[in-house]
Protein backbone atom coordinates (compact mmCIF):
# COMPACT_ATOMS: atom_id res chain seq x y z
CA UNK A 1 0.00 0.00 0.00
CA UNK A 2 2.79 2.10 1.13
CA UNK A 3 4.49 2.12 -3.10
CA UNK A 4 1.21 3.49 -4.42
CA UNK A 5 0.15 5.68 -2.07
CA UNK A 6 3.98 7.08 -1.95
CA UNK A 7 3.70 7.51 -5.81
CA UNK A 8 0.37 8.13 -6.68
CA UNK A 9 -1.52 9.66 -3.74
CA UNK A 10 -0.50 12.97 -4.03
CA UNK A 11 -1.90 14.73 -7.81
CA UNK A 12 0.86 16.87 -9.06
CA UNK A 13 1.54 17.17 -12.70
CA UNK A 14 5.29 16.98 -11.74
CA UNK A 15 4.39 13.54 -10.30
CA UNK A 16 2.48 12.43 -12.80
CA UNK A 17 3.16 9.73 -15.58
CA UNK A 18 4.94 7.23 -13.61
CA UNK A 19 4.82 3.79 -14.82
CA UNK A 20 2.50 1.70 -13.58
CA UNK A 21 2.80 -0.38 -10.78
CA UNK A 22 2.21 -4.23 -11.02
CA UNK A 23 -0.07 -3.81 -8.04
CA UNK A 24 -2.03 -0.82 -9.20
CA UNK A 25 -2.04 -2.34 -13.10
CA UNK A 26 -3.61 -5.57 -10.93
CA UNK A 27 -6.23 -3.22 -9.16
CA UNK A 28 -7.39 -1.76 -12.39
CA UNK A 29 -7.90 -4.99 -14.01
CA UNK A 30 -9.45 -6.30 -11.09
CA UNK A 31 -12.01 -3.51 -10.23
CA UNK A 32 -12.95 -3.18 -14.28
CA UNK A 33 -12.97 -6.51 -14.99
CA UNK A 34 -15.35 -7.58 -12.05
CA UNK A 35 -18.76 -6.84 -13.61
CA UNK A 36 -17.74 -7.99 -17.58
CA UNK A 37 -16.53 -10.95 -16.09
CA UNK A 38 -19.35 -11.75 -13.64
CA UNK A 39 -22.07 -11.30 -17.14
CA UNK A 40 -20.16 -13.66 -19.11
CA UNK A 41 -19.43 -16.44 -16.81
CA UNK A 42 -22.98 -16.90 -16.53
CA UNK A 43 -23.99 -16.97 -20.43
CA UNK A 44 -23.12 -21.30 -20.51
CA UNK A 45 -25.62 -21.56 -17.58
CA UNK A 46 -28.96 -19.88 -19.85
CA UNK A 47 -29.78 -23.17 -21.39
CA UNK A 48 -29.21 -25.33 -17.91
CA UNK A 49 -31.63 -22.35 -15.90
CA UNK A 50 -34.15 -22.46 -18.32
CA UNK A 51 -34.89 -26.04 -17.64
CA UNK A 52 -34.44 -25.87 -13.65
CA UNK A 53 -36.87 -23.05 -13.37
CA UNK A 54 -39.01 -24.72 -16.26
CA UNK A 55 -39.03 -21.45 -17.92
CA UNK A 56 -38.76 -20.41 -21.92
CA UNK A 57 -34.74 -19.38 -22.61
CA UNK A 58 -36.24 -15.79 -23.57
CA UNK A 59 -37.31 -15.30 -19.86
CA UNK A 60 -33.85 -17.18 -19.19
CA UNK A 61 -31.71 -14.08 -21.08
CA UNK A 62 -33.29 -11.60 -18.84
CA UNK A 63 -30.86 -12.28 -16.60
CA UNK A 64 -28.12 -11.06 -19.20
CA UNK A 65 -30.37 -8.06 -20.76
CA UNK A 66 -31.17 -6.66 -17.50
CA UNK A 67 -27.97 -6.81 -16.31
CA UNK A 68 -26.87 -4.90 -19.79
CA UNK A 69 -29.17 -1.86 -18.42
CA UNK A 70 -27.55 -2.14 -14.77
CA UNK A 71 -24.49 -1.56 -15.99
CA UNK A 72 -26.26 1.56 -18.09
CA UNK A 73 -27.50 2.81 -15.21
CA UNK A 74 -24.45 2.72 -13.21
CA UNK A 75 -22.29 4.21 -15.20
CA UNK A 76 -25.14 7.29 -15.08
CA UNK A 77 -25.18 6.79 -11.23
CA UNK A 78 -21.84 5.95 -9.78
CA UNK A 79 -19.22 8.17 -11.64
CA UNK A 80 -20.85 11.80 -10.53
CA UNK A 81 -20.97 10.38 -7.25
CA UNK A 82 -17.63 9.19 -6.95
CA UNK A 83 -16.88 13.53 -7.67
CA UNK A 84 -18.77 14.37 -5.15
CA UNK A 85 -17.64 11.62 -2.44
CA UNK A 86 -14.50 10.37 -3.81
CA UNK A 87 -13.33 7.31 -5.88
CA UNK A 88 -12.78 4.74 -2.58
CA UNK A 89 -16.11 4.91 -0.77
CA UNK A 90 -18.00 4.60 -4.03
CA UNK A 91 -15.90 1.89 -5.20
CA UNK A 92 -16.35 -0.08 -2.25
CA UNK A 93 -20.05 0.83 -2.09
CA UNK A 94 -20.77 -0.34 -5.43
CA UNK A 95 -18.63 -3.30 -4.45
CA UNK A 96 -20.50 -4.56 -1.57
CA UNK A 97 -23.63 -4.37 -3.07
CA UNK A 98 -22.21 -6.62 -5.97
CA UNK A 99 -21.57 -8.42 -3.11
CA UNK A 100 -24.60 -9.13 -1.13
CA UNK A 101 -26.51 -9.00 -5.15
CA UNK A 102 -24.64 -11.92 -5.24
CA UNK A 103 -24.83 -14.37 -2.17
CA UNK A 104 -28.92 -13.61 -3.04
CA UNK A 105 -28.27 -14.68 -6.06
CA UNK A 106 -27.26 -18.34 -4.65
CA UNK A 107 -30.13 -18.53 -2.88
CA UNK A 108 -33.28 -17.18 -5.62
CA UNK A 109 -35.71 -19.71 -5.56
CA UNK A 110 -37.78 -17.95 -8.75
CA UNK A 111 -36.66 -16.69 -11.84
CA UNK A 112 -38.11 -13.00 -11.46
CA UNK A 113 -35.83 -13.21 -7.95
CA UNK A 114 -32.60 -14.10 -9.64
CA UNK A 115 -33.61 -11.36 -12.68
CA UNK A 116 -33.77 -8.63 -10.36
CA UNK A 117 -30.43 -9.76 -8.12
CA UNK A 118 -28.68 -9.56 -11.21
CA UNK A 119 -29.69 -6.28 -12.01
CA UNK A 120 -28.21 -5.40 -8.32
CA UNK A 121 -25.49 -6.94 -9.09
CA UNK A 122 -24.93 -5.40 -12.03
CA UNK A 123 -25.71 -1.73 -10.88
CA UNK A 124 -22.75 -2.57 -8.12
CA UNK A 125 -20.17 -4.05 -10.04
CA UNK A 126 -20.31 -1.91 -12.74
CA UNK A 127 -19.18 0.93 -10.45
CA UNK A 128 -15.27 -0.27 -11.19
CA UNK A 129 -15.98 0.25 -14.75
CA UNK A 130 -16.57 4.03 -14.57
CA UNK A 131 -14.47 4.93 -11.55
CA UNK A 132 -10.88 3.20 -12.95
CA UNK A 133 -11.52 5.29 -15.94
CA UNK A 134 -11.53 8.42 -13.10
CA UNK A 135 -8.80 7.16 -11.50
CA UNK A 136 -6.54 6.81 -14.21
CA UNK A 137 -7.32 10.41 -15.59
CA UNK A 138 -6.82 11.07 -11.85
CA UNK A 139 -3.16 9.66 -11.83
CA UNK A 140 -1.85 10.35 -15.68
CA UNK A 141 -1.54 13.21 -18.08
CA UNK A 142 -4.16 13.76 -21.59
CA UNK A 143 -1.95 12.21 -23.60
CA UNK A 144 -1.38 8.78 -21.37
CA UNK A 145 -4.52 8.03 -20.56
CA UNK A 146 -5.47 6.27 -23.56
CA UNK A 147 -2.32 3.91 -23.37
CA UNK A 148 -3.14 3.33 -19.75
CA UNK A 149 -6.37 2.50 -20.62
CA UNK A 150 -5.88 0.15 -23.34
CA UNK A 151 -3.03 -1.53 -21.07
CA UNK A 152 -5.90 -2.19 -18.57
CA UNK A 153 -8.17 -3.34 -21.38
CA UNK A 154 -6.00 -5.57 -22.81
CA UNK A 155 -4.89 -7.16 -19.49
CA UNK A 156 -8.85 -7.51 -18.56
CA UNK A 157 -9.58 -9.02 -21.82
CA UNK A 158 -8.11 -12.18 -21.36
CA UNK A 159 -9.42 -13.10 -17.95
CA UNK A 160 -13.29 -11.76 -20.31
CA UNK A 161 -12.28 -14.07 -22.95
CA UNK A 162 -11.86 -17.18 -20.44
CA UNK A 163 -14.25 -16.51 -18.19
CA UNK A 164 -17.24 -18.75 -20.42
CA UNK A 165 -14.95 -21.41 -20.00
CA UNK A 166 -15.10 -20.96 -17.02
CA UNK A 167 -18.53 -20.84 -16.20
CA UNK A 168 -19.61 -24.11 -18.09
CA UNK A 169 -16.76 -25.69 -16.23
CA UNK A 170 -18.52 -25.04 -13.31
CA UNK A 171 -21.36 -25.18 -14.15
CA UNK A 172 -20.84 -28.71 -15.06
CA UNK A 173 -19.21 -29.93 -11.96
CA UNK A 174 -21.38 -27.89 -9.42
CA UNK A 175 -24.19 -26.57 -10.87
CA UNK A 176 -25.05 -23.09 -11.70
CA UNK A 177 -25.93 -21.66 -8.44
CA UNK A 178 -21.93 -22.69 -7.85
CA UNK A 179 -21.03 -19.54 -10.35
CA UNK A 180 -22.55 -17.41 -7.89
CA UNK A 181 -19.99 -18.50 -5.72
CA UNK A 182 -17.29 -17.84 -7.58
CA UNK A 183 -18.64 -14.59 -8.37
CA UNK A 184 -19.21 -13.32 -4.70
CA UNK A 185 -15.57 -14.62 -3.45
CA UNK A 186 -14.13 -12.89 -6.66
CA UNK A 187 -16.27 -9.72 -5.58
CA UNK A 188 -14.95 -9.96 -1.92
CA UNK A 189 -11.24 -10.29 -3.35
CA UNK A 190 -11.40 -7.28 -5.77
CA UNK A 191 -12.83 -5.00 -2.20
CA UNK A 192 -10.70 -6.46 -0.05
CA UNK A 193 -8.00 -5.37 -2.32
CA UNK A 194 -9.24 -2.25 -2.96
CA UNK A 195 -9.67 -1.37 0.74
CA UNK A 196 -6.04 -1.72 1.46
CA UNK A 197 -3.84 -1.02 -1.23
CA UNK A 198 -5.84 2.03 -3.10
CA UNK A 199 -5.77 5.30 -2.08
CA UNK A 200 -7.67 8.49 -2.80
CA UNK A 201 -7.06 9.61 -6.03
CA UNK A 202 -10.09 11.92 -6.99
CA UNK A 203 -8.68 15.24 -7.27
CA UNK A 204 -11.44 17.18 -5.17
CA UNK A 205 -10.65 15.41 -2.06
CA UNK A 206 -8.50 17.58 -0.73
CA UNK A 207 -9.87 20.73 -1.98
CA UNK A 208 -11.92 23.65 -0.41
CA UNK A 209 -15.81 22.88 -0.59
CA UNK A 210 -16.21 26.25 -2.40
CA UNK A 211 -13.59 24.68 -5.30
CA UNK A 212 -15.44 21.58 -5.31
CA UNK A 213 -18.04 22.72 -8.21
CA UNK A 214 -20.94 20.22 -7.64
CA UNK A 215 -22.97 18.21 -10.12
CA UNK A 216 -24.92 20.64 -12.29
CA UNK A 217 -21.61 22.68 -12.75
CA UNK A 218 -20.04 19.71 -14.13
CA UNK A 219 -22.78 19.39 -16.65
CA UNK A 220 -22.43 22.43 -17.72
CA UNK A 221 -19.43 22.18 -17.81
CA UNK A 222 -18.93 19.29 -19.80
CA UNK A 223 -21.98 19.87 -22.39
CA UNK A 224 -20.17 23.10 -23.01
CA UNK A 225 -17.60 21.87 -24.78
CA UNK A 226 -18.12 20.50 -28.47
CA UNK A 227 -14.47 18.27 -27.68
CA UNK A 228 -16.51 16.57 -25.22
CA UNK A 229 -19.39 15.81 -26.94
CA UNK A 230 -17.20 15.05 -30.15
CA UNK A 231 -14.91 12.75 -27.97
CA UNK A 232 -17.97 11.30 -26.58
CA UNK A 233 -19.44 10.40 -30.20
CA UNK A 234 -16.53 9.86 -31.77
CA UNK A 235 -16.26 6.54 -28.32
CA UNK A 236 -20.00 5.68 -28.83
CA UNK A 237 -20.13 5.43 -32.24
CA UNK A 238 -16.72 3.48 -32.58
CA UNK A 239 -18.38 0.85 -29.87
CA UNK A 240 -21.29 1.02 -32.07
CA UNK A 241 -19.51 -0.99 -34.96
CA UNK A 242 -18.73 -3.41 -31.93
CA UNK A 243 -22.07 -3.68 -31.46
CA UNK A 244 -23.73 -3.61 -35.02
CA UNK A 245 -21.50 -6.71 -35.84
CA UNK A 246 -22.00 -8.59 -32.86
CA UNK A 247 -25.93 -8.46 -33.62
CA UNK A 248 -25.90 -9.47 -37.35
CA UNK A 249 -22.79 -11.77 -37.62
CA UNK A 250 -24.36 -15.01 -36.23
CA UNK A 251 -27.40 -14.27 -38.80
CA UNK A 252 -24.70 -13.40 -42.13
CA UNK A 253 -22.49 -16.67 -40.60
CA UNK A 254 -24.68 -19.95 -39.85
CA UNK A 255 -28.10 -18.65 -41.90
CA UNK A 256 -26.82 -16.86 -45.12
CA UNK A 257 -23.67 -18.89 -45.07
CA UNK A 258 -24.75 -22.15 -43.57
CA UNK A 259 -21.53 -22.62 -41.12
CA UNK A 260 -22.27 -23.71 -38.09
CA UNK A 261 -22.81 -21.79 -35.06
CA UNK A 262 -19.11 -23.14 -33.38
CA UNK A 263 -17.46 -22.06 -36.76
CA UNK A 264 -18.76 -18.70 -36.33
CA UNK A 265 -17.31 -18.97 -32.52
CA UNK A 266 -14.16 -19.76 -33.80
CA UNK A 267 -14.26 -16.86 -36.52
CA UNK A 268 -15.88 -14.31 -33.90
CA UNK A 269 -12.46 -15.11 -31.88
CA UNK A 270 -10.30 -13.52 -34.35
CA UNK A 271 -12.03 -9.80 -34.00
CA UNK A 272 -11.22 -10.23 -30.48
CA UNK A 273 -7.46 -11.06 -30.96
CA UNK A 274 -7.15 -8.19 -33.25
CA UNK A 275 -9.08 -5.72 -30.77
CA UNK A 276 -6.48 -7.24 -28.41
CA UNK A 277 -3.49 -6.20 -30.63
CA UNK A 278 -4.82 -2.71 -31.17
CA UNK A 279 -4.85 -2.18 -27.52
CA UNK A 280 -1.04 -3.37 -27.11
CA UNK A 281 -0.31 -1.51 -30.20
CA UNK A 282 -1.95 1.61 -28.07
CA UNK A 283 0.15 0.44 -24.82
CA UNK A 284 3.15 1.19 -27.13
CA UNK A 285 2.88 3.89 -28.92
CA UNK A 286 0.62 6.01 -26.78
CA UNK A 287 3.82 7.73 -25.08
CA UNK A 288 5.25 8.57 -28.16
CA UNK A 289 2.12 10.19 -29.89
CA UNK A 290 -0.92 12.38 -28.95
CA UNK A 291 -4.36 10.42 -28.41
CA UNK A 292 -5.86 12.79 -31.11
CA UNK A 293 -3.06 11.41 -33.81
CA UNK A 294 -4.03 7.80 -32.13
CA UNK A 295 -7.86 8.21 -33.04
CA UNK A 296 -6.90 9.30 -36.58
CA UNK A 297 -5.05 6.44 -37.29
CA UNK A 298 -7.70 4.23 -35.26
CA UNK A 299 -10.70 6.13 -37.47
CA UNK A 300 -8.27 5.71 -40.88
CA UNK A 301 -8.21 1.88 -40.39
CA UNK A 302 -12.12 1.68 -39.34
CA UNK A 303 -12.79 3.54 -42.56
CA UNK A 304 -10.30 1.17 -45.09
CA UNK A 305 -11.51 -2.04 -43.37
CA UNK A 306 -15.34 -0.81 -43.21
CA UNK A 307 -14.70 0.31 -46.90
CA UNK A 308 -13.24 -3.53 -48.03
CA UNK A 309 -16.53 -4.76 -45.75
CA UNK A 310 -18.52 -2.96 -48.26
CA UNK A 311 -16.59 -4.34 -51.42
CA UNK A 312 -17.04 -7.81 -50.25
CA UNK A 313 -20.90 -7.71 -50.02
CA UNK A 314 -21.42 -5.27 -53.25
CA UNK A 315 -19.28 -8.08 -54.64
CA UNK A 316 -21.63 -10.31 -53.35
CA UNK A 317 -18.78 -13.22 -52.08
CA UNK A 318 -21.33 -14.69 -49.52
CA UNK A 319 -19.81 -18.01 -48.48
CA UNK A 320 -16.42 -16.25 -47.62
CA UNK A 321 -16.21 -16.20 -43.77
CA UNK A 322 -12.41 -15.15 -44.08
CA UNK A 323 -12.99 -12.15 -46.01
CA UNK A 324 -15.93 -11.25 -43.59
CA UNK A 325 -13.87 -11.65 -41.20
CA UNK A 326 -10.54 -10.41 -42.59
CA UNK A 327 -11.63 -6.78 -43.54
CA UNK A 328 -13.35 -6.87 -39.62
CA UNK A 329 -9.90 -7.78 -38.22
CA UNK A 330 -8.37 -4.42 -39.77
CA UNK A 331 -11.70 -2.75 -38.44
CA UNK A 332 -11.30 -4.06 -34.80
CA UNK A 333 -7.45 -3.15 -34.47
CA UNK A 334 -7.92 0.63 -35.39
CA UNK A 335 -11.55 0.51 -33.10
CA UNK A 336 -9.09 -0.53 -30.27
CA UNK A 337 -7.40 2.91 -30.92
CA UNK A 338 -10.20 5.18 -31.47
CA UNK A 339 -12.60 3.71 -28.68
CA UNK A 340 -9.57 4.21 -25.85
CA UNK A 341 -8.13 7.35 -26.83
CA UNK A 342 -11.55 9.34 -27.56
CA UNK A 343 -12.49 7.93 -24.23
CA UNK A 344 -9.54 9.48 -22.79
CA UNK A 345 -10.05 12.82 -24.21
CA UNK A 346 -13.25 12.86 -22.69
CA UNK A 347 -12.95 12.47 -19.49
CA UNK A 348 -9.61 15.02 -20.02
CA UNK A 349 -11.71 18.00 -20.64
CA UNK A 350 -12.60 18.66 -17.03
CA UNK A 351 -9.97 16.61 -15.45
CA UNK A 352 -11.35 17.24 -12.27
CA UNK A 353 -15.33 15.94 -13.14
CA UNK A 354 -13.38 12.83 -14.80
CA UNK A 355 -16.26 10.38 -13.15
CA UNK A 356 -18.93 12.23 -13.91
CA UNK A 357 -17.51 12.53 -17.80
CA UNK A 358 -16.70 8.48 -17.60
CA UNK A 359 -20.43 8.08 -16.29
CA UNK A 360 -22.12 10.24 -18.98
CA UNK A 361 -20.02 8.27 -21.78
CA UNK A 362 -20.51 4.67 -20.64
CA UNK A 363 -24.27 5.55 -20.16
CA UNK A 364 -24.62 6.42 -23.47
CA UNK A 365 -22.11 3.76 -25.18
CA UNK A 366 -24.59 0.60 -23.38
CA UNK A 367 -27.42 2.61 -23.79
CA UNK A 368 -27.39 3.01 -27.87
CA UNK A 369 -25.12 -0.22 -27.98
CA UNK A 370 -28.15 -2.27 -27.36
CA UNK A 371 -29.72 -0.77 -29.87
CA UNK A 372 -27.11 -0.67 -32.14
CA UNK A 373 -27.14 -5.02 -31.16
CA UNK A 374 -31.06 -4.98 -31.82
CA UNK A 375 -30.40 -3.54 -35.16
CA UNK A 376 -27.00 -5.42 -36.36
CA UNK A 377 -29.22 -8.58 -35.53
CA UNK A 378 -32.23 -7.31 -37.83
CA UNK A 379 -30.55 -6.49 -40.78
CA UNK A 380 -28.86 -9.82 -40.52
CA UNK A 381 -31.91 -11.91 -40.28
CA UNK A 382 -33.91 -9.70 -42.29
CA UNK A 383 -31.94 -10.46 -45.46
CA UNK A 384 -30.52 -12.69 -47.75
CA UNK A 385 -27.48 -10.85 -48.28
CA UNK A 386 -24.81 -9.41 -45.66
CA UNK A 387 -25.03 -6.21 -47.81
CA UNK A 388 -27.42 -4.01 -45.26
CA UNK A 389 -24.91 -4.83 -42.65
CA UNK A 390 -21.71 -3.81 -44.32
CA UNK A 391 -23.77 -0.30 -44.83
CA UNK A 392 -24.56 -0.48 -41.68
CA UNK A 393 -20.92 -0.54 -40.70
CA UNK A 394 -19.68 1.45 -43.30
CA UNK A 395 -21.80 4.33 -42.36
CA UNK A 396 -21.06 4.20 -38.55
CA UNK A 397 -17.50 4.46 -39.23
CA UNK A 398 -17.98 7.46 -41.22
CA UNK A 399 -20.08 8.69 -38.76
CA UNK A 400 -17.67 8.44 -36.12
CA UNK A 401 -14.98 10.24 -38.15
CA UNK A 402 -17.66 13.02 -38.57
CA UNK A 403 -17.77 13.61 -34.45
CA UNK A 404 -13.75 13.89 -34.95
CA UNK A 405 -13.97 16.41 -38.10
CA UNK A 406 -17.13 18.67 -36.87
CA UNK A 407 -16.89 18.63 -33.23
CA UNK A 408 -13.67 18.38 -31.68
CA UNK A 409 -11.76 21.63 -32.06
CA UNK A 410 -8.59 22.08 -33.45
CA UNK A 411 -4.96 21.53 -31.49
CA UNK A 412 -4.81 25.54 -30.50
CA UNK A 413 -8.28 25.02 -29.10
CA UNK A 414 -7.10 21.81 -27.48
CA UNK A 415 -3.77 23.50 -26.15
CA UNK A 416 -5.98 26.31 -24.83
CA UNK A 417 -8.42 23.77 -22.87
CA UNK A 418 -4.57 22.27 -21.62
CA UNK A 419 -3.87 25.35 -20.01
CA UNK A 420 -7.06 26.22 -18.24
CA UNK A 421 -6.52 22.56 -17.11
CA UNK A 422 -3.45 22.98 -15.50
CA UNK A 423 -4.98 25.92 -13.98
CA UNK A 424 -7.56 23.89 -12.55
CA UNK A 425 -5.47 21.52 -11.20
CA UNK A 426 -2.82 24.15 -9.13
CA UNK A 427 -6.13 25.48 -7.75
CA UNK A 428 -7.08 22.21 -6.39
CA UNK A 429 -3.68 20.51 -5.16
Amino acid sequence: MHGIVGRYATIDASRRDLPPSKLLLLLLVLMNGAAPIALYIFVPALPVLASDFSSDISVAQMTVSLYMVGLACSQLIMGPLSDRFGRRPVLLGGLALMVAASIGCIFAQTLPQLIALRFLQALGGASGMVISRAIIRDLYSRDRVGGMLSLVIAVMMIAQMLSPLAGGVIETAFGWRAIFYAVTAGAVVVAAAITLALPETSRRSGAPAAQRGGFRTDLRSLFGSRAFIGYVLCQVLASAIIFIFAGGGPYVVVTQMGRSSAEYGAWFASSGFAYLMGNVFCVKFSPRHSLDRLIWFGLSLQIVGALLNLAWGILGWNQVPSWLFGTHMIIMFGNAAVMANAAAGAISIRPQAAGTASGLMGFTQFGFGSLCSQAGAWLGGHFATPLPLNIAIFGTALACASAMIFLVPRRNLIATEELIEKAEEETLV
